[in-house]
């Protein structure tokens, strides 16, 4: 489990496709604090760790599936393509976002920016199976980060983020045409499920 708060970009330094795809991550987090096995969110999807090294610099390994690589925009990696990291929750942790599983839903897609005092709204188109579980002042995950959604209109869902949200995240990179992990919030889907047994 993750909260969405994300504590590091991190950046891909090698990609090797042998069977699965197999990914080399840069990172600031202390790899001695890192046990293999463990699960680090890597633009919202929790992905695991099975190599750890310090040179040239800290670093991680993850394996990813192909079902992982269809359901996300990891087949848009490339070797220096910078990620929204997060460690997995510990109990005790604040949770400062909101409950976030790591299983991404589906790719959006960027369809408008524009600048909105300091801050930035940015216009995603869900896929239509997954429009109806995000409503206006709910919570979604995009690469990673728990952002509150502020309005929503058939499939197209509005986004503000703030200087800081843009300073610790990937999003001051944000582009007209980008594919976006999406997970939605998980309340919502359970709500969904208990209608269809109503």
């Amino acid at each position: 489990m993750f909260t969405g708060i994300v504590t590091d970009i991190g950046k891909v330094l090698e990609l090797e496709q042998k069977g699965d795809l197999r990914a080399r991550i840069g990172t600031s987090y202390d790899v001695a604090g890192i046990d293999l096995g463990a699960s680090i969110a890597c633009n919202g999807v929790c992905l695991t760790v099975i190599a750890l090294g310090r040179a040239p610099q800290n670093w991680f390994d993850v394996q990813i599936s192909a079902e992982s690589v269809s359901k996300t925009n990891i087949g848009g990696w490339a070797e220096g393509t910078r990620l929204n990291l997060e460690r997995a929750l510990k109990v005790g942790d604040e949770l400062g976002g909101h409950i976030v599983s790591g299983h991404v839903d589906g790719v959006a897609e960027v369809v408008a920016i524009r600048p909105e005092g300091d801050s930035l709204r940015v216009t995603f188109r869900a896929p239509e199976t997954l429009a109806k579980f995000i409503a206006p002042k709910g919570s979604v995950a995009l690469n990673g980060t728990s952002l509150t959604v502020n309005e929503v209109e058939g499939c197209d869902f509005g986004i503000n983020f703030i200087p800081h949200t843009q300073a610790v995240t990937t999003w001051n990179e944000v582009a007209v045409g980008q594919k976006i992990n999406l997970e939605v919030d998980t309340m919502a889907r359970y709500v969904a499920r208990l209608r269809e047994w109503a």
